[in-house]
């Protein structure tokens, strides 16, 4: 007796190219190199990003994806010719959940974005006359989650992206060549900077505590917490947050009733659909310690320590949006930021973060009573790791 085998659709190949930019891994796609249906955005898409990652995976590994089972490297990237003048390419950003049928669209990647500007000019969506023979291409980014233009300076050698070099980044293994990065008016004039209008506020959560706060949208919404007032000193690496799960739900709390008073959602309930945003941070003075690597980090090397979560884990280095942020925050006297870091005044700040140390420079001035920002700058570096096509059952989508 024959056995007639179950008819089941041929897996689909779409062309991607797997890269790092930063301290985060991604997936990269050519918007028009989609399948027709994923060209827009919707259920269809996000199904087809959902597959290509490995989400959602019960087990948190991801196994059947490209995802690497941490919000660091589980995201996508979508790029295209940009519809904005002056501006070289778009740059959509989708946050894949692990553990959950969830992209969350609602914030940018400052990590990757050190990619985007690589994969951009090697796809041909940076025009021929923009890329000099040698030196930098200045890569025009319109970042469509947040529509906010980014700048980011990408070596070049003969015509080709440079990506090798001796540039290192704490949280990267290996060196390679040096991408700057400029998140340009992070914060537009209309907008304000500070949602409550206070530099510090008083967020009652309930079950868990009172905390001063400082809440801010600078590259991306952010509440920042004294160390102290939670319990830690500020130096803390990922084992000793990430293990313990009350912990890791009192920060879920925080970040849910901070969104709330953050206006970014309306009732606390509506957190678990919004991961990606708000960040939630703690600060602490400069003190040395030693980091993931093992590496000993000296009070005179930083200017304060600063620990972030991302998707509700303690995030191994610092996200790049975050360090916009942080850079922000630790230019305006008065914030919990700049406190931790003496209070005084600069355009640059070092911080401590579990892997090592990070610069951030931002161009901050007070304009009639409210607080904006210009520019935010910061080094990262970039490399593609793999280049091809990705394959998904023919029916995720």
């Amino acid at each position: 007796m024959s056995i007639v085998p179950q008819a089941h659709l041929p897996q689909v190949k779409i062309p991607a190219t797997y890269m790092r930019g930063g301290t985060s891994k991604g997936v990269f796609f050519n918007l028009t190199e989609l399948p027709a249906q994923c060209q827009i955005a919707g259920d269809a898409r996000d199904n087809m990003l959902l597959r290509v990652i490995g989400s959602p995976d019960p087990y948190g590994k991801q196994t059947d994806g490209m995802g690497g089972a941490t919000s660091s490297t589980s995201k996508t990237v979508i790029l295209a010719k940009s519809t904005q003048v002056d501006h070289d390419v778009d740059y959509l950003f989708g946050q894949v959940a692990i553990d959950k049928a969830f992209v969350d669209w609602s914030g940018n990647c400052g990590n990757l974005t050190a990619a985007v500007g690589s994969f951009a000019i090697s796809s041909g969506l940076v025009s021929a006359d923009r890329i000099p023979e040698n030196g930098i291409c200045e890569v025009r980014i319109w970042q469509k989650n947040i529509s906010k233009t980014i700048i980011a300076h990408v070596p070049i050698s003969q015509r080709q992206v440079q990506e090798t070099g001796d540039f290192e980044l704490d949280g990267v293994t290996f060196p390679a060549a040096e991408v700057q990065v400029d998140f340009i008016a992070p914060v537009d004039p209309s907008e304000a900077m500070f949602p409550t209008g206070n530099l510090i506020d008083e967020l009652i959560v309930p079950e868990v505590g009172t905390f001063s706060v400082t809440m801010i949208s600078a590259g991306i919404p952010t509440i920042f917490l004294n160390a102290d007032d939670i319990g830690y000193k500020g130096t803390e690496l990922q084992e000793a947050i990430n293990g313990d799960e009350q912990a890791l739900a009192r920060f879920e709390k925080i970040r849910a009733y901070g969104a709330v008073k953050m206006g970014l959602i309306n009732d606390i309930s509506e957190a678990v659909s919004r991961q990606h945003t708000p960040k939630v941070a703690f600060v602490a003075p400069a003190q040395a310690y030693t980091t993931s690597s093992g590496k000993d980090i000296a009070e005179s090397d930083i200017d304060l320590h600063v620990r972030a979560l991302s998707m509700g884990k303690l995030h191994h280095a610092m996200m790049g949006t975050a360090a916009v942020a942080i850079g922000t925050a630790a230019a305006i006297p008065g914030t919990l930021v700049n406190i931790a870091a003496g209070s005084g005044e600069s355009s640059t700040v070092t911080f401590g973060h579990p892997s090592g140390t990070l610069k951030v420079g931002a161009e901050a001035e007070c304009i009639d009573g409210n607080w904006t920002v210009r520019k935010v700058s910061m080094s990262r570096s970039a490399r593609v790791l793999m280049e091809g096509w990705v394959r998904i059952p023919g029916n995720s989508f």
